[in-house]
């Protein structure tokens, strides 16, 4: 697989590819790379084409030398590998995302701030401090900062999705995106928000942010994207009605090719900014117009606004007083009601048990008489009285001889 990816760069087929460097315990091409003796966490390996015999013949003859791509840059270009604009050091550097000890971003962070703020950190020491600046905070917040300010404050959204475990990671951040050309472009005229495709998680919950945002063709393009096309950037304008993705750039890309994309990005929002500026300035003229008018209108009517308004306060609150004296009235008509129908039925004069036959004066000097089983609580007397409207929590009832409180 690995000789695959080299093929892709550079073009070298398999049978071609010569490889040295690999420690005595390699032996065979069906070991694995993790019980081959590689050295943790860096191994370096060095890789060149294979020559025919004719070629050797030919080389021998004019006194020349294979040139091999090696791993650490110490000056040889790989005459294959200018045409991908990267030199074989950062190509071929055996710094990939299974030795890397800190992953970019962790899985299921519950923060996206805080997920961003160890990427950037992660970033910078793999790549070095000359990386565009990322933004901190989530997706929504950097669609607030790049969309929905002033017109002419407003900035194209580069979204990068980082993947460790593809072989164009490395080149894509080490010679373009870390580019001082691509990085200055960026800091000028974009937000830069990055997020780490790597882990299943991660990538689930980018996909599920995508749809959100921009819709389920663009979350269904980038889920087909095979590994080996990562790394992917982005590039969002905000409009009207919706977030439109201008580009998606994938890894195998060189700086002029992803410079010349940027810049035709920023051809295509510049264009709809100014329409955007000229909407925006016409619009606020006319606010300007009518803030106008309406402060003078407002001044002459603040008097018999004010006016208005106290005669609404007051017509409210006789509403709102007589609203709470409808529903005190109708609750305590709801108990009486119900404490009237609880009552057991009033006993006959003729009745074999023996009955009390009380009568009732009301503070009105209203009469109730009323007779009650002797062997009925005090408390049906009390339901009485108040299924009559006189609630014992109101009023007293007291005895005549002797005279006392018996609602105690």
């Amino acid at each position: 697989q690995v000789k695959r990816n080299v093929y892709d760069l550079t073009s070298i087929p398999v049978r071609h590819q010569l490889w040295e460097g690999w420690p005595p315990s390699a032996t065979d091409d069906s070991m694995t790379l993790a019980v081959s003796g590689l050295t943790f966490p860096c191994h370096r390996l060095t890789v060149g084409r294979r020559s025919s015999p004719v070629q050797t013949r030919e080389q021998s003859e004019e006194q020349c030398t294979d040139v091999h791509m090696v791993s650490d840059s110490d000056g040889d270009d790989f005459e294959d590998a200018t045409e991908f604009g990267v030199d074989d050091g950062e190509m071929f550097g055996v710094a990939s995302s299974a030795l890397r000890k800190s992953p970019m971003m962790p899985e299921n962070a519950e923060n996206e701030g805080d997920a961003l703020l160890q990427f950037t950190a992660e970033f910078s020491s793999r790549y070095g401090d000359c990386h565009p600046v990322y933004f901190i905070g989530s997706l929504e917040a950097a669609f607030q900062e790049a969309f929905y300010g002033k017109a002419r404050d407003r900035k194209l959204l580069a979204i990068y999705l980082h993947h460790d475990e593809s072989v164009l990671t490395n080149v894509f951040c080490s010679q373009m995106l870390c580019a001082e050309s691509i990085v200055s472009y960026l800091s000028q005229n974009f937000i830069t928000w990055a997020w780490d495709m790597t882990k299943e998680a991660n990538r689930a919950r980018f996909l599920t942010m995508c749809t959100r945002h921009f819709g389920s063709v663009v979350a269904q393009t980038i889920r087909t994207q095979k590994t080996d096309q990562f790394p992917l950037f982005l590039i969002i304008m905000g409009k009207r009605s919706s977030n439109e993705v201008l580009n998606v750039i994938q890894g195998n890309t060189t700086v002029d090719e992803l410079m010349m994309r940027l810049m035709a990005a920023m051809e295509i929002f510049s264009a709809q900014q100014q329409e955007d500026i000229k909407d925006e300035d016409e619009r606020e003229a006319r606010e300007n117009v009518k803030r106008e008018q309406d402060e003078a209108y407002r001044i002459s009517l603040e008097a018999d606004r004010a006016k208005r308004e106290a005669q609404e306060r007051e017509m409210a609150e006789q509403f709102r007083l007589e609203q709470i004296r409808k529903e005190q009235e109708e609750e305590r008509e709801a108990i009486r009601l119900s404490l009237e129908q609880s009552l057991p039925p009033e006993p006959k004069e003729e009745s074999t048990e023996s009955v009390s036959k009380l009568r009732i004066r009301t503070p009105s000097g209203e009469f109730f008489e009323r007779r009650f089983l002797a062997s009925s609580k005090l408390q049906v007397v009390f339901d009485f009285v108040a299924s009559k409207g006189y609630p014992w929590e109101e009023y007293k009832l007291l005895g005549t001889f002797p005279r006392r409180d018996v609602s105690k």
